[in-house]
């Protein structure tokens, strides 16, 4: 099982002593925003937004911001005690840095970590660290599948981008082959093979985000931001929902922010 330690700081961490076995501990960074810089081992080390940096705790570094560049990053240390880990990743003896291709699911992993331990709900070490669990898998899966080209990232990069601002709407693979000037099939391929979920999957799952913002916090009844998501068929916007967000829209209606 593993252990957390802290969760927004930067502080390093050493190999030590814990009870019956040896304790590994780790230092996880992911950039979310802009550029900063780790000097590990001695390395200059550039992060930029989408990039995640996995330091072992017996390997000196250090991170600080880059002048006038503003940057956001999620930051968990934590420990596992050596006979239990099952993860290749978490055996390794060099940090590995890794331009993540699931970005944004790896992302929610750790701002879940970060929510669990700012508001402590009952259980929340539980629950933070199967959320650690859960990304630390993610991201043993990209590294075991290799090394994706930075042009690859620049491509999967603009039609996100184009998705972001036309969720709302049905998003082909025609459309997202414009935007990258190829194929409709090589840009549906490209952008399963990089963030290892298909176009309807991605467009789902931003979709699925803004539902569970006008949920809590709009006064709109079900049935319209269903629609204002391009969903004509309620129930199938509820299907959806429960798949991906794994409870009901109703199950967020009691979180609404009152009204005067």
């Amino acid at each position: 099982m593993l252990s957390i330690m802290d969760v927004h700081q930067d502080n390093g961490a050493d190999w030590y002593e814990e009870g019956e076995g040896r304790m590994l501990s780790f230092h996880l960074s992911l950039v979310t925003y802009g550029k900063c810089v780790y000097w590990v081992n001695e390395e200059k080390v550039i992060l930029e937004k989408g990039d995640l940096l996995l330091i072992p705790g017996h390997i000196p570094y250090y991170g600080k911001s880059i002048p006038t560049v503003v940057h956001t990053k999620y930051v968990v240390n934590f420990c596992k005690i050596a006979t239990e880990c099952s993860l290749p990743l978490l055996q390794l003896e060099e940090p590995l840095k890794q331009r993540l291709g699931r970005f944004e699911v790896i992302q929610e992993r750790l701002r879940g970590v970060w929510t669990q331990y700012k508001e402590k709900p009952p259980y929340y070490e539980l629950m933070a660290e199967a959320l650690l669990t859960e990304a630390l898998v993610y991201l043993n899966q990209e590294k075991d599948r290799g090394m994706i080209s930075s042009d690859k990232h620049r491509r999967v990069d603009s039609m996100k981008q184009y998705i972001s601002t036309h969720y709302r709407e049905r998003v082909t693979k025609e459309e997202l082959g414009d935007v990258i000037n190829t194929t409709p099939n090589y840009a549906a391929t490209l952008f399963k093979a990089v963030t290892n979920q298909t176009i309807s999957e991605y467009v789902h799952n931003q979709r699925m985000k803004t539902a569970i913002y006008m949920l809590t916090e709009s006064q709109l009844m079900i049935s319209e931001i269903a629609d204002y998501l391009g969903y004509n068929d309620v129930s199938y916007f509820y299907r959806i929902f429960k798949r991906i967000v794994g409870s009901s829209p109703s199950d967020f209606l009691h979180e609404r922010s009152s009204t005067v």
